[in-house]
């Protein structure tokens, strides 16, 4: 008795199928894989943000210090004896 043209090829590629390794199977995305690439695109304009503030933060830092220099400065004219320079 002979096979039908093309079930020997079926047969084949069945067994074959079944040596692949388990490894191969593919896995939908997990929740916790979406949500990190969702946070890391939603994360670069914040990160930028971020760092603009952070810039603007220094300048009003020094801004202040150099404030605090001049007033110290001033305080320290007043409190000392002799001619006023100021």
């Amino acid at each position: 008795m002979q096979a039908a043209p093309g079930t020997a090829v079926l047969a084949t590629v069945t067994s074959a199928s079944s040596t692949l390794p388990s490894t191969l199977s593919v896995r939908p995305p997990s929740v916790t894989g979406a949500l990190r690439a969702l946070e890391g695109l939603l994360m670069r304009g914040g990160q930028r943000t971020a760092r603009r503030n952070a810039w603007t933060a220094v300048l009003e830092d020094r801004r202040r210090a150099k404030d605090r220099r001049e007033a110290q400065h001033v305080l320290e004219a007043v409190a000392a004896p002799g001619p006023q320079a100021t």
